[in-house]
């Protein structure tokens, strides 16, 4: 009976490791020291007995391991064997390149989680929905000449400047010129006169009027110093006047 054909066996790698190196780096962290005090020795002890447990499991996928895992006992060869001191390589010298390339590669993987911690857009911040666009901010460039600029300082003066109001002067009949004239006039009116016949002539608008409240004040003023008698025989009609 022929053997039967081995079933590939899942591979699952829970620590996550990319290479070789990234293996190294693990082993390196779990001495709890620093990677510049590593032991050398310990470390790759530890990568030799991982390899040889990877290696029963599948031979192909620990490839590159083993490459390292070579290396690694090439070194460690070099470091517990006597040397010469013209030995070249220099096997303090290599394992002080392993450290700063473990250094190294930490340096990256710190860099890289702190990068991933961030804040992403569209998960944990979110852009705004409508973008605000640009600004345009205006500047006015005036372009003029003297003349409009006198024209306009001419009209804000005119607008400014205090107000100068000035009363015309109209003809006018004072209160005394009509009392005189009554007096004078009083002596020759016997009879009953309408008011309007002691206004000077040729009276006419303003003057008029203003000849006819004088008269008829004078009137009233000499009628209680008893010189003239008034008399007005119905509402609104004229207004007659005599000396006493």
């Amino acid at each position: 009976m022929a053997d039967a054909v081995e079933s590939p066996v899942l591979t699952i790698s829970l620590d996550g490791w990319e290479g070789p190196l990234d293996l190294l780096l693990a082993l390196a962290r779990a001495q709890k020291v620093d990677l510049r005090d590593i032991s050398i020795l310990a470390l790759v002890e530890q990568y030799l007995s991982f390899v040889g447990d990877a290696g029963r499991i599948d031979l192909e996928v620990a490839a590159d391991y083993l490459v390292m895992a070579a290396w690694l006992a090439y070194l460690k060869s070099l470091l517990l064997l006597p040397r010469a001191p013209d030995q070249d390589p220099d096997p303090d010298m290599l394992a002080a390149l392993l450290q700063q390339r473990l250094q190294r590669l930490d340096a990256m993987r710190d860099a890289g989680a702190r990068l991933m911690a961030r804040d992403r857009i569209g998960r944990d911040v979110f852009a705004r929905g409508m973008p605000e666009g640009l600004r345009t901010i205006g500047r006015p460039v005036f372009r003029t000449a003297i003349f409009d600029l006198i024209d306009a300082y001419a009209q804000v003066a005119a607008r400014t400047a205090p107000v100068q109001h000035q009363v015309r002067r109209r003809p006018v009949m004072a209160l005394d010129q009509a009392l005189a004239r009554l007096r004078a006039m009083l002596p020759d009116a016997a009879e009953w006169r309408r008011l309007e016949s002691f206004l000077p002539p040729g009276a006419q608008g303003d003057l008029r009027r203003s000849a006819v409240a004088s008269s008829f004040l004078a009137a009233l003023e000499l009628a209680r110093q008893g010189q003239a008698v008034l008399r007005q025989d119905a509402p609104f009609a004229p207004l007659m006047l005599k000396a006493s």
